[in-house]
């Protein structure tokens, strides 16, 4: 167990996936939110549902509630810079459906609702699951620790 903790911690990134880390979680973390709770002028777990089933994720509830506790759990994750490789993957897959099952028909540009702004989230995740979280997160220290 203690290698695989390590396998999952270990980062060189340095500050630079700190900077990428702390808005790319916010952004994750405020969309969960919004599918999970209602916050920030969501539709809360209902809604979200309601609208999943009616684009064909089914069942919705358990679309809305796996898309919302990735983003919102994720989304934390990645601002501590705890698990982020295993938190970018699971943003990464959210980011792969959301492109493909709501935006890639609109086109690239979110001025008609395409998936530009997907693709840079996921963009952003993947290369946090290269990276590791880098500097000022949990993973360093966890990495520190084990390997001393």
């Amino acid at each position: 167990m203690k290698t695989l903790i390590a396998k999952l911690t270990v980062t060189q990134a340095g500050w630079s996936a700190l900077a990428l880390r702390l808005p790319i979680g916010i952004i994750f973390a405020a969309h969960g939110a919004q599918k999970l709770f209602g916050w920030f002028g969501g539709y809360g777990l209902e809604g979200t549902a309601g609208w999943m089933d009616s684009i064909g994720l089914n069942p919705g509830m358990l679309m809305a509630l796996l898309a919302g506790a990735a983003e919102f759990f994720g989304g934390l994750a990645l601002i501590v810079g705890l698990l982020t490789r295993p938190a970018a993957a699971a943003l990464a897959v959210a980011m792969l459906v959301a492109i493909f099952a709501v935006h890639f028909e609109n086109g690239l540009f979110m001025a008609n609702n395409g998936y530009e702004f997907g693709l840079a989230l996921l963009a952003a995740s993947v290369s946090l699951l290269f990276s590791g979280a880098g500097k000022l997160s949990v993973d360093e220290l966890l990495a520190k620790r084990l390997n001393s």
